[in-house]
């Protein structure tokens, strides 16, 4: 009986060895694996999160275009303010928690689809090379400072065309006072027809004769 216990055991060992090599040969089987999950790594970094915020930007800018026209419309103006910084709060719960949904998956997605379209689309060599280049301090150095870069060009392309859509502004509230038919202050824009004199004035005019 003892013997054949130690059999059975030496057996389940062994066919538990089998399988773990198995499984270790069916990972490292495709050698350009190892090398699209560290390209893919490197990559999540400040652009990534860039990305998710804009994500998160959109579903809520989404839901700010669904709700923002039913605020001015149904909500009366005594308490448009109270509601306004509600539903403000809200959306940044909404904002937060889309963000997470989006973060949560990060990880699965790059494994699930990332990795294997890296894999299809570049040598394992080639996926090397751009191991090098994205683990280069150039390249960190670039990709911490991008952030930082942008909002330079930004905010000097504002400054440089801001004249130029001042004027643009202008011309456009100018048409569009003319198609509404208001002034350009907002006021009702003259209609053709003269307006009522002020009695003040009509009593002027009176004694005039």
């Amino acid at each position: 009986m003892k013997k054949l216990l130690t059999i059975l055991a030496i057996a389940c060992l062994t066919s538990l060895s089998l399988t773990t090599t198995s499984q270790a040969q069916s990972l490292t089987a495709d050698p350009k694996l190892e090398w699209a999950t560290k390209v893919v790594a490197l990559q999540q970094g400040p652009d990534l999160d860039r990305l998710v915020a804009q994500l998160a930007d959109g579903a809520a800018q989404e839901v700010l275009r669904n709700w923002g026209p039913k605020l001015q419309a149904n909500v009366p103006k005594a308490k448009i303010q109270q509601a306004t910084d509600e539903l403000n709060a809200e959306l940044k719960k909404y904002f937060d928690d889309v963000s997470k949904s989006i973060n949560n998956q990060v990880a699965k997605v790059s494994t699930d689809a990332l990795v294997p379209a890296y894999m299809a689309r570049f040598s394992i060599e080639e996926l090397k090379q751009l191991v090098a280049f994205f683990e280069s301090p150039a390249v960190k150095k670039y990709q911490s400072a991008t952030s930082e870069l942008g909002n330079v060009f930004v905010k000097q392309l504002v400054e440089a065309s801001r004249a130029d859509v001042t004027t643009r502004i202008a011309q456009f509230d100018e048409t569009a006072a003319k198609i509404v038919g208001v002034a350009s202050g907002g006021k009702s824009a003259p209609t053709g027809t003269a307006p009522a004199s002020s009695p003040g004035e009509k009593s002027k005019s009176n004694s005039k004769k």
